[in-house]
C-alpha cells in the first residue's frame, strides 16, 4: 500500500527515476480497486455509482502517467517514449517491455538509482 501512496503523494512529478516494484505495486492496486468498483456497481445497481469508476480513472489518470514516466527515465530513455502506445499492437508490447526491464544501475541523466535511495 504504501507504494500506490507513495506515486499518489507524487501526483503530478515527472522528474526522476521510479523503481518497478513502485510502478507494479500501484498498477496491481489500481486493478485491484477498478475491480471492485466494477463489481459494486455491478451487485448494485445504481446509476448513481456508475460514477465511481469514472471518477477513480480520472483520479489516477496523471499519477498513472507520471509513474509510467518515472520508469522509463529509470531505464535510461525519455518519458516521451510513453507515446509508443499509440503504434498499433506492437507499441503496448514495447512500452511493457520497457516496464518490465531492470533500471539502469547507477545514476543517469534523470537522477540517483532509487534502489540504492531505498536502502
Amino acid at each position: 500500500m504504501q507504494w500506490y501512496l507513495g506515486v499518489l503523494k507524487k501526483y503530478a512529478e515527472f522528474n526522476g527515476r521510479a523503481r518497478r516494484m513502485e510502478y507494479w505495486m500501484f498498477t496491481l492496486f489500481n486493478i485491484i480497486i477498478a475491480v471492485v468498483l466494477n463489481s459494486l456497481v455491478a451487485v448494485i445497481g445504481e446509476s448513481i455509482l456508475m460514477a465511481l469508476p469514472v471518477l477513480y480513472s480520472l483520479f489516477v489518470f496523471i499519477p498513472g502517467i507520471a509513474v509510467t514516466v518515472r520508469r522509463l527515465h529509470d531505464t535510461g530513455r525519455s518519458g516521451w517514449w510513453i507515446l509508443i502506445v499509440f503504434v498499433p499492437i506492437i507499441g503496448g508490447l514495447v512500452l511493457l517491455f520497457f516496464m518490465i526491464i531492470e533500471g539502469e544501475a547507477g545514476d543517469n541523466a534523470y537522477g540517483p538509482n532509487p534502489k540504492l535511495a531505498a536502502a
